[in-house]
């Protein structure tokens, strides 16, 4: 990959990425909106539990669907202009969300609301094009500390509900959004390749469809599944867990998304951290302890809530079993912890292994992992109301990361047994 070092200050480079970090911040605390005003939505409206799966993962359906696209135009157009379009579509919307009355008018809101997830991908090309690949997973993850904004809504959003109405969190979180693209556009400047192309008057250097052209290799579809788990796993609890805590527990809206918190704090904050660790000891060691304790974690919250009995001496011996809201808080904060380091190491392999298509491959990796943050609650709904346990969707995440870590750990093994074999041909590594 080119230095573009050469082509940047450490100043410049500095200013992209902390100013695309905030404004991802803003970004994810409006693209998570739902997990808080949906509460209350639900109530409102009488939704069942599917259905209101449906509503708070609807956001999150187009910030995944675009983020390929929004990555592409990145490459092509520069992320300052696309960053800052896609907040402002994404704030208007979040502002008609407040005068929607009916489920049908709220679900279309929330797809313009989603486009602030598509932000991410628009920030990873960009900021990766300020620093060399030595740094740019350190850069990447200090960029994905954004997912905090998930915390953010948690936190505040509770209270101005509880205040004003779920339409007053609409309208102050859309103009907080509207507020961050005016300030990235002028406290930002555009990418090192998009200043040497209007230098050089060179024009695009490859088709449109070319862009398309990484996505052959089934190494991208893998790098995808991880980041279905790290990613769309994280962005699915951080919309459900206040349900479940409230359902579980019996906590208020507040308390629960207090703890709520918990949960996506580590899960955001530590990801630059996983960025450092990436670019020290190897992305894929760190998705192998992602993926283990990960499995663990998963393991223990899926136990259900268990009543037995035992014939004893003198009679039946009752027992109870279940996670107390300590221990249910206690691993879902190293649950979350595990995932921020594995969203950090997948996205470190990107520009390494695909510097030219960093917008295209990273926009589809991010598509996946988005549209895990989709999926993921309907099926959580889906299976409180088929099964009527609530662990359940824990459960499920604890197949999907096992699926994770059996085939990263056939792919290195099949990858290790090529480099014993003679080589007969160069062949790009797997990993």
């Amino acid at each position: 990959m080119t230095d573009t070092s050469a082509h940047s200050s450490a100043g410049s480079a500095t200013r992209a990425l902390s100013m695309s970090t905030v404004a991802f911040t803003v970004c994810f605390a409006v693209w998570t909106i739902f997990s808080i005003i949906g509460i209350r939505i639900k109530e409102d409206l009488g939704l069942n539990e599917t259905q209101f799966g449906l509503l708070v993962g609807m956001p999150i359906l187009t910030g995944s669907l675009v983020r390929m696209l929004l990555g592409i135009w990145t490459d092509r157009l520069g992320g300052r202009l696309v960053y800052t379009v896609t907040m402002l579509a994404a704030a208007f919307a979040t502002f008609l969300l407040a005068f929607a009355t009916t489920y049908a008018q709220m679900l279309v809101a929330a797809l313009g609301v989603g486009l602030a997830g598509g932000s991410f991908a628009v920030g990873v090309a960009y900021v990766s094009r300020f620093y060399p690949a030595s740094r740019q997973g350190t850069a990447l993850g200090i960029f994905g500390v954004g997912n905090v904004g998930a915390a953010v809504t948690k936190f505040v959003a509770p209270f101005v509900l509880l205040a004003f109405g779920w339409q007053s969190v609409a309208m102050a979180w859309a103009v907080a959004l509207a507020a961050m693209a005016v300030i990235f556009w002028f406290a930002t400047e555009d990418d090192p390749v998009i200043r040497q192309r209007r230098l050089t008057g060179a024009g695009q250097p490859r088709s449109f469809l070319a862009e398309f052209a990484p996505l052959r290799d089934l190494r991208v579809w893998r790098f995808a599944l991880y980041y279905f788990f790290a990613f769309g796993a994280f962005l699915a609890l951080a919309l459900w867990l206040p349900r479940y805590l409230i359902g579980v527990y019996g906590f208020d809206l507040a308390t629960a998304g207090m703890i709520g918190a918990a949960y996506s704090i580590p899960a955001s904050i530590f990801r630059a951290y996983g960025g450092v660790l990436s670019d020290r000891v190897g992305a894929r060691t760190v998705l192998y302890w992602t993926f283990t304790v990960s499995a663990l974690c998963c393991a223990i919250l899926a136990i259900p809530a268990t009543d037995y009995a035992v014939q004893g001496m003198n009679g039946p011996i009752a027992f109870h079993m279940a996670i107390g809201p300590t221990a249910f808080v206690a691993v879902a904060f190293v649950l979350g912890l595990f995932m921020s380091f594995g969203k950090a190491a997948v996205y470190k392999h990107i520009p390494v292994y695909y510097p030219q298509n960093v917008g295209a491959v990273g926009g589809l990796v991010g598509m996946i992992g988005g549209l895990g943050g989709f999926f993921l609650p309907i099926a959580f709904g889906a299976l409180n109301d088929l099964t009527g346990i609530w662990s359940s969707c824990f459960m499920l995440l604890f197949v999907l990361v096992a699926a994770c870590l059996a085939w990263m750990h056939l792919a290195v093994r099949r990858m290790e047994r090529q480099a014993e074999a003679p080589a007969t041909s160069f062949a790009p590594a797997a990993e």
